[in-house]
């Protein structure tokens, strides 16, 4: 009996060895790279567990129970590079701050301010990743970029500015346009374009765009201030949004030379893009009207193609079978149904390109070349 409760024991001592084996503490101290303070509640974690701490108030960690062959720890905090070190006794950990985040700035025309010092609400875009190749008017880059900006097209007139919206419309009869601030410097519309005129694609709207002259390619950011806090550096004018935008400039180094060149090929229309009729669908439409008897030669006021103002192809020939030529003795078309016929189907092959006649091929081509 002595001998069964030696070898139990021996048993047990070999399993709690082997759990206890099986598992190690780790220790350490996180540190800013940045003044060289202990951080508070970074967060440690063993890589590939779910096993971690947050460091304490003098920036110390101990995590136990982590498993005897993990190798290392990852250590994060906001505003700061993740780090991943190797496990080893008494741990030291740097953290880098990240500079990308920390020196966002929001720029407001007037100043530029740290973006966590910033309480109103604002949007900012890089002009490099919005530009749209073969478009000349920057404001309609912004299309679909930001959460509550809308830009409209009102006119299909070519070059025509887009009706943008940063905070609705804010006035029923005044004026709900941005405001555009260029390095500063606050852009004036060569003409005040009232909102019902906007809409009906008059020629002024061409010019109307406060940024309608600015090149795309000298544009490094935008910054929209979409909320009421902009009136307090502009005024009045900044209550329906203010657009900042930021030129780009010399850096202290070496000089460069950039060209950029854009080459886009318009091509004229085809009837094939469009639900179109030509002249022989035009004409079954006409003949199926006429077994109706709704192209009758004459009728009680303007019933009648012939006295109707706008009368077509079958309007044409009533005409002509009306009209007499005393030189020859003859009408202009005989009233047969050979002659008539012959006219219609005349008609029929009359087909004219008329996206050939009114359009063309259209090669448009931009340079752009800076020296900094």
């Amino acid at each position: 009996m002595k001998q069964k409760l030696c070898t139990l024991c021996l048993l047990l001592t070999l399993v709690c060895g082997t759990a206890m084996a099986q598992t190690k503490t780790v220790s350490g101290t996180v540190i800013s790279g940045e003044d060289q303070l202990p951080m508070i509640g970074a967060a440690v974690m063993v890589k590939g567990t779910s096993i971690g701490q947050t460091t304490d108030f003098d920036g110390n960690f101990k995590i136990s129970n982590v498993p005897q062959d993990a190798k290392q720890l990852e250590i994060s905090y906001i505003g700061f590079v993740k780090q991943t070190v190797n496990i080893k006794p008494n741990i030291k950990v740097t953290l880098q701050p990240e500079s990308k985040k920390l020196d966002e700035v929001v720029v407001t025309g007037m100043q530029k301010m740290d973006k966590r010092l910033f309480s109103g609400a604002t949007v900012q875009l890089d002009a490099d990743k919005m530009k749209i190749d073969g478009m000349a008017d920057i404001s309609r880059s912004l299309e679909g970029r930001a959460a509550g900006v809308s830009v409209s097209n009102v006119s299909g007139t070519f070059g025509t500015a887009p009706r943008i919206r940063v905070r609705g419309a804010t006035s029923i009869y005044g004026s709900s346009k941005p405001l555009w601030v260029v390095d500063g410097v606050i852009r004036e519309e060569a003409v005040d374009v009232s909102a019902d005129a906007l809409a009906t694609g008059d020629v002024e709207t061409l010019i109307s765009s406060s940024v309608a002259g600015l090149n795309a390619d000298d544009i490094e950011s935008f910054q929209i201030l979409k909320d009421g806090s902009a009136t307090s550096i502009y005024g009045a004018r900044a209550m329906a949004g203010v657009i900042v935008v930021t030129t780009k400039k010399g850096k202290a180094g070496q000089s460069r030379i950039n060209y950029t060149g854009e080459f886009t090929m318009r091509m004229k229309p085809n009837y094939r893009n469009y639900n179109i009729m030509n002249s022989q669908d035009q004409m079954e439409i006409y003949r199926e009207m006429e077994s109706k008897g709704w192209l009758n030669f004459s009728g009680e006021g303007n019933n009648g193609l012939y006295n109707a103002e706008s009368s077509g192809v079958y309007g044409k020939m009533w005409h002509l079978i009306n009209t007499y030529d005393p030189t020859t003795g003859q009408f202009a078309l005989e009233n047969t149904p050979e002659a008539r016929n012959a006219y219609l189907q005349q008609a029929e092959k009359r087909n004219t390109d008329w996206f050939n006649e009114l359009f063309t091929h259209h090669l448009m081509h931009n340079h752009s070349v800076s020296i900094s």
